[in-house]
């Protein structure tokens, strides 16, 4: 019997890895200042070990208007370089609508988790449509991807295995 295919899991950075609005941030959230791409980022310090831990069960591709400079922040985080999705200058701030096709193709034929700060309504269409197990987990801009997120997410592929 053909081992099982691990789901993919799609990263959006800004609103994820980036974070927006991070004056809003609790006390305590650990966080750093990156110079990435010629602008200030704020990164949470706790990132790199989310995504290290979600690479134990997913396969991980960037889903950022970023593209390959996605790529920028393996150094920063502490993970590999990941592979990224094109968009032929698609991308739009404030809307996640035109990675649909571009993700569509990649992930077609494996269950698929997306991580991102903005799902419109056409995107849980488009999930709720798609054959394969998906999973949309949406982050607040501010906190970005947190420990709340990689459990939900390491549960739904535990899940998908124990099928």
């Amino acid at each position: 019997m053909p081992e099982p295919t691990r789901p993919l899991l799609a990263v959006d950075v800004d609103g994820v890895i980036s974070l927006f609005g991070f004056e809003q941030l609790p006390e305590g959230v650990p966080t750093r200042f990156e110079m990435i791409g010629g602008l200030m980022r704020c990164i949470s310090t706790g990132t790199g070990a989310r995504l290290r831990r979600l690479a134990e069960d997913f396969d991980l591709v960037w889903a950022t208007g970023w593209e390959g400079r996605a790529n920028q922040l393996a150094e920063i985080l502490e993970v590999p370089e990941y592979p990224y999705l094109t968009f032929d200058g698609a991308a739009r701030f404030g809307s996640s609508d035109w990675k649909l096709e571009a993700l569509g193709d990649y992930a077609a034929g494996r269950a698929l988790a997306w991580v991102d700060d903005c799902f419109e309504e056409r995107i849980s269409a488009w999930a709720a449509a798609r054959e394969e197990p998906t999973l949309l987990m949406a982050t607040e801009s501010h906190l970005g991807l947190q420990d709340v997120h990689v459990e939900a997410l390491t549960g739904w592929a535990a899940g998908l295995a124990a099928e």
